[in-house]
């Protein structure tokens, strides 16, 4: 298992930029497909992007294509999500997943390890 602890999250207004970035621990995080979710209050936690182990490969959610990009450094054990032109809706807290199926996946169940979570908090 890996160890994931994000950081990055904040207040920002309807418009703005934020970039979360999420520490792992471990020597075998560059063998991992990595994801972030999000999870709004009342509601169910829900896919907002993922990367494979390599990095050449992404997914994201319809909501947030054009305005998020994920990426890595594996040499750094760091997955990035920079977030533009947030909007009220990404209001959420944003959790960072590992996968030991290598590629990218959309399913929270394909995702094993999970960090504590970062608040996103976007202002109209």
């Amino acid at each position: 298992q890996v160890q994931l602890v994000e950081s990055g999250g904040g207040l920002v207004q309807a418009g703005g930029s934020l970039r979360l970035s999420c520490a792992a621990s471990g020597r075998t995080f560059s063998s991992y497909a990595m994801g972030w979710f999000r999870q709004a209050p009342g509601k169910e936690r829900e896919f907002v992007a993922s990367i494979s182990w390599y990095a050449r490969s992404a997914d994201y959610a319809d909501s947030v294509k054009g305005r998020f990009t994920i990426s890595r450094d594996n040499a750094k054990n760091t997955l990035y999500l920079q977030m533009n032109n947030l909007k009220p809706e990404d209001t959420a807290v944003y959790y960072c997943a590992a996968s030991a199926l290598r590629y990218y996946s959309s399913s929270s169940s394909d995702f094993g390890s999970w960090g504590q979570g970062t608040q996103v908090t976007v202002s109209s």
